[in-house]
């Protein structure tokens, strides 16, 4: 019989393949092996992916110990690793069926690793490796069978001390005693709860019960403490002479082996059990599992127990509340009631069934449509049924009732459950009818505010007229001094700059009393109009450069006045608060459906704060870093660009600026060239 030690020795057959002995194989190609079986466990979903720890937990002895039964044949005594196996399976949930199928993986695996390596067991090799699988196999699906069964058996006697719902003083006994019976090395348990930052023995059975029932250690303390910290089971050897003792009243007793197991709830820690044994040094896995599973459902009992109590805490702060609710809905001016889907009322305060005309008894149970006026049954019955139905809030509705001079408003919300089912609607009513008589009395000031201005406004313009027409007479005079002419000059400009300010507060006017701004499109030549008007503006400001850019196609269908009033309005700006000695340019240019218009000025920026409300009306305007003096200078009603922003969104445009210290100030407005003209203008 060849073998080999290393994956270089062997000798070659002619066809290429080498004989070995398995053992050997199974030695050399061990991690390859292992990481081939996890492939495939995983591929077959039985094992979990995000632990490969846990997978291959014993798998690597039963590989080792597969080798040495190949080697010593039937002789070889089975070790324990079977068994541990078995438990740490059923521990995690497999059935039989699936511990089979990670043999058949493990046997597929190191044939295909053959095939692979062109390896050719020797004679009787494969007899032999059958031979040592079936031994593990076997001893592996006994013991987890073993295991299984008793692990049954154990939960049923629980079950059955569970069954007259003892409280939860006796419960912990009758468990532990289920242990003990289950258990033929135990001789001793406890379950200990935590209390605060102590662990307090509540239940105990076998050797010094007495003595350690009702004792506490903390949570820092020996060895049930490192239980409880670690949050895992553990083992301790000979615990009567062990520094991390149990408990002390357990330390007279001999005791050898101690096995406890936190009891956890997700990341909280109830407390602990544990079991001792005077003959044993270490507890079986089937021992140590059977507690595990015991924990569990001792565990699974507390919580529920926990919950009962909070639910009947809840319960008690319920009523609490509602205590509280009743003495809130009492003791409001606000009227407030809540309808059952059937539009029942459950639950009404004073105010509200004051406004009704009965008492908050004689409402419950009853349907709004008997206990409201016939008028808001009218207009809200329908209105509840389909909140009720979409689950939509109805806010602010206003009403009143036929013989009560008062005004109410009302608002109406679902209730709702978590997951969204809608019970009912609750209603909350105020009288608002001291608003409503400060809100008219309100209106009718602004009213007579925008009636008076419009009335002014207009007013004006005929001594204003007689004014500028008298100026415009004397300038042409050919006898005045220089100084004369400059005060003509003076006068017209003037009673321009007031004319430009009578025509923005009518306009102001129109808007606010609802008339909007009159707009009468015409076709027109967009450079044309701005030409001409600025060429008038030019007029009254001579002292100033104005320079006028076109390009494109221009024409369109716009108002032409109002055209002439934005650039007016927008030059007149940039000349206010522009640098005097630098130009003040605009721009005309075509695109294809609209036309853009531009005015740019040099200076100071626009303050940033100001923007967001540079359109508003009466605000003034000043840049940046202006004076005192210089923003006193330039101060205005704040009229000018608001009615520009009228204007550009009577025609269906828009108006923009940007502004900084580089590059100035550019006011672009965009006229589409067939205005799609806004509701109301």
């Amino acid at each position: 019989m060849l073998e080999t030690e290393s994956r270089a020795a062997g000798d070659k057959q002619a066809s290429g393949a080498r004989t070995l002995r398995i053992s050997a194989f199974l030695r050399e190609y061990r991690v390859e092996l292992l990481e081939e079986w996890q492939r495939a466990m995983r591929a077959l979903h039985l094992g979990r992916e995000a632990q490969p720890s846990w997978l291959l937990d014993h798998l690597p002895q039963l590989v080792d110990m597969l080798a040495d039964l190949i080697d010593h044949g039937p002789d070889e005594i089975l070790t324990t690793v079977p068994d541990e196996h078995a438990m740490s399976r059923l521990d995690a949930g497999f059935d039989l069926g699936q511990v089979a199928t990670e043999y058949a993986l493990l046997r597929q695996c190191i044939l295909h690793r053959l095939e692979a390596e062109s390896a050719l067991p020797a004679p009787g090799e494969l007899e032999r490796l059958e031979g040592a699988l079936d031994r593990i196999v076997t001893r592996t699906v006994t013991s987890f069978s073993q295991g299984r069964q008793r692990i049954l058996q154990a939960l049923d006697q629980m079950t059955q001390a569970t069954l007259d719902s003892p409280s939860m003083a006796s419960l912990p006994s009758r468990l532990l005693t289920v242990l003990v019976e289950s258990a033929l090395s135990v001789d001793a348990a406890a379950l200990l709860l935590r209390e605060g930052d102590r662990l307090v023995v509540r239940a105990a059975v076998g050797l010094g019960a007495d003595e350690a029932l009702g004792a506490s250690m903390g949570l820092d303390e020996g060895f049930v403490g490192e239980v409880v910290r670690q949050r895992r089971p553990l083992a301790l050897r000979s615990a009567s002479a062990s520094p991390r003792e149990a408990l002390p009243a357990l330390r007279q007793e001999g005791l050898r082996a101690v096995y406890g197991v936190p009891l956890l709830d997700g990341d909280q820690v109830l407390g602990m059990v544990y079991m001792c044994s005077r003959t044993a040094f270490i507890f079986s896995e089937p021992d140590a599992l059977l507690l595990r599973t015991m924990a569990q459902r001792a565990t699974a009992y507390l919580v529920q127990a926990r919950l009962q109590a909070l639910e009947r805490q809840a319960h008690a702060d319920a009523q609490r509340s509602l205590a509280q609710l009743d003495a809130l809905l009492a003791s409001t001016p606000m009227g407030i009631a809540q309808l059952d889907r059937d539009l029942r009322y459950v639950r009404i305060n004073q105010a509200m069934a004051d406004i009704n005309g009965a008492s908050p008894q004689a409402h419950l149970g009853r349907r709004f449509q008997e206990m409201a006026a016939a008028t808001a049954v009218h207009t809200f019955e329908p209105m509840f049924r389909r909140m009720i139905e979409t689950g939509e809030p109805v806010d602010a509705v206003e009403f009143s009732i036929p013989g009560n001079p008062r005004t109410y408003q009302a608002s109406f919300h679902p209730i709702r459950m978590p997951d969204h089912t809608v019970l009912g609607l609750s209603c909350t009513v105020v009288d608002v009818s001291h608003h409503k008589r400060s809100e008219a009395m309100l209106q009718r000031a602004v009213d007579f505010r925008e009636q008076l201005m419009a009335v002014v406004g207009h007013d004006l313009r005929n001594p204003l007229n007689a004014i500028n027409a008298s100026a415009f007479q004397l300038s042409r005079a050919e006898d005045l001094a220089p100084s004369e002419r400059r005060a003509v000059d003076r006068i017209r400009k003037a009673t321009a700059r007031m004319g430009r300010m009578i025509t923005d507060i009518l306009d102001f006017a129109r808007t606010r009393l609802g008339g909007g701004l009159p707009v009468a499109l015409q076709p027109m030549d967009m450079a044309e109009v701005c030409q001409a008007t600025l060429e008038e503006l030019q007029v009254s400001a001579p002292e100033r450069t104005l320079r006028f850019v076109t390009s494109g196609d221009t024409r369109g269908t716009w108002d032409p006045d109002r055209v002439s009033q934005v650039l007016g309005n927008l030059v007149t700006n940039a000349l206010q608060h522009g640098q005097e000695d630098m130009p003040v340019c605009v721009s005309v240019r075509g695109g294809v459906d609209e036309v853009v218009l531009e005015v740019h000025n040099t200076g100071e920026p626009i303050a940033g704060e100001l923007m967001p409300r540079l359109f508003d009306p009466f605000k003034s305007h000043p840049v940046a870093t202006a004076t005192q003096d210089v923003a006193r200078k330039k101060r205005s009603l704040g009229l000018g660009l608001y009615i520009v922003s009228q204007i550009v969104r009577a025609h269906g445009g828009q108006v923009a600026v940007r502004s900084n210290r580089v590059e100035g100030t550019t006011f672009t407005v965009h006229w589409p060239r067939t205005p799609t003209l806004p509701q109301g203008a």
